[in-house]
């Protein structure tokens, strides 16, 4: 049993800006989120598109967003639950809850803040008749160890971000590399889409476009799939590996969640704008692009600011009766969990005063 002060579903922006609030006021935070890294959409869909309504960033790319929000949260040492989905909520009657995972781990906290943005998000899978049965047989939808592949033969099958990221690293870790598009063009980043070709040429990816692949090939393990041509003249043909990553992108949904009894409109979550963003269920909160209310924007900065008052509401949950005096960071600095602290410019000290 992983035990918490706050129990956030959804490692997104959201979510990770809700472990610095959380630590300012002593509370100590796990993540559970079905994808295997931290980052939400920002890490998954669209890792090097740049972002301009972030204060204090005229422009940052939402990879490098989710790597400064984890170096600011670091210092509050958050755990995280990667690569499963939270299945189901139960309320004790202690009056905490404890969420399991559709693997089977359990998590127990006073307070649960929902910031799985857009819902819980699940591979689009290509229409391939018996690829099911290839799931962790050879075909994966998400790459959580490279080293898996090392001295491998992987095909991977897309044309975004991922599938170009993911052929390029790991043409220096897998025995061969085909990348596979049905199209020319590539949906990706042109620098990506430029060293794709560069290592065509050096022959450390083949590259196959326009193409699809349309069967699996094995008998406990993949070992080639049927990859079809049609441009002009009809033509398949096998390509022999050990596997098979359809990086399609991923499908938003809200998931299990929308089964645990909480008010639910067009797919959002429906909270109290006018306190706390607490849902229907006491000691549930929905942050982010997951919820809804009378003028809600889905902006990753409103984000934020729900989960400041969020955490602020979780304390007095987790604290009943104490009274929390708020401090600015740039007075009081911040508190570490080594007892150490960060303070503020004695200038700026002296001003406020």
């Amino acid at each position: 049993m992983i035990k918490t002060d706050i129990l956030i579903i959804g490692a997104g922006p959201t979510g990770l800006f809700a472990v610095f609030e959380a630590g300012l006021l002593k509370l100590k935070c796990h993540l559970i989120d079905a994808l295997p890294q931290p980052g939400g959409q920002c890490s998954e869909i669209y890792p090097k598109k740049p972002i301009y309504d972030i204060p204090g960033f005229p422009e940052i790319l939402a990879d490098d967003l989710t790597k400064n929000l984890l170096e600011q949260c670091k210092q509050f040492e958050p755990g995280f639950t990667l690569g499963e989905r939270a299945e189901t909520i139960d309320k004790q009657e202690d009056g905490t809850f404890i969420v399991t995972t559709n693997k089977g781990t359990k998590h127990q906290a006073p307070v649960v803040a929902i910031a799985g943005g857009l819902g819980s998000f699940e591979p689009r899978k290509p229409l391939i008749h018996n690829i099911e049965y290839f799931e962790d047989k050879g075909v994966e939808y998400f790459i959580k160890d490279p080293e898996k592949y090392r001295n491998k033969r992987v095909v991977i099958s897309g044309g975004g971000d991922s599938a170009l990221d993911w052929s390029i690293f790991l043409s220096d870790v897998a025995s061969e590399v085909t990348l596979i598009h049905r199209r020319n063009e590539f949906r990706g980043a042109l620098d990506s889409v430029e060293k794709v070709q560069e290592l065509k040429n050096l022959g450390k990816i083949n590259l196959i476009t326009p193409a699809e692949v349309t069967g699996i090939l094995g008998d406990r393990h993949v070992k080639a799939v049927v990859v079809s041509q049609a441009e002009h003249i009809p033509t398949e043909f096998e390509v022999e590996c050990d596997h098979f990553i359809p990086l399609f992108g991923l499908s938003p949904k809200l998931g299990p969640i929308a089964n645990w009894g909480l008010e639910i409109e067009k797919n959002a979550i429906k909270v109290n704008n006018a306190l706390d963003y607490q849902t229907n269920i006491p000691g549930i909160f929905a942050i982010g692009d997951v919820n809804t209310y009378p003028g809600k924007l889905k902006l990753i900065l409103c984000g934020f600011h729900e989960a400041t008052l969020m955490c602020q509401a979780a304390y007095q949950i987790i604290n009943p009766g104490k009274k929390y005096v708020l401090k600015y960071t740039t007075v009081s600095g911040i508190d570490g969990f080594d007892g150490s602290r960060k303070e503020a410019p004695k200038a700026v000290v002296k001003a406020i005063d």
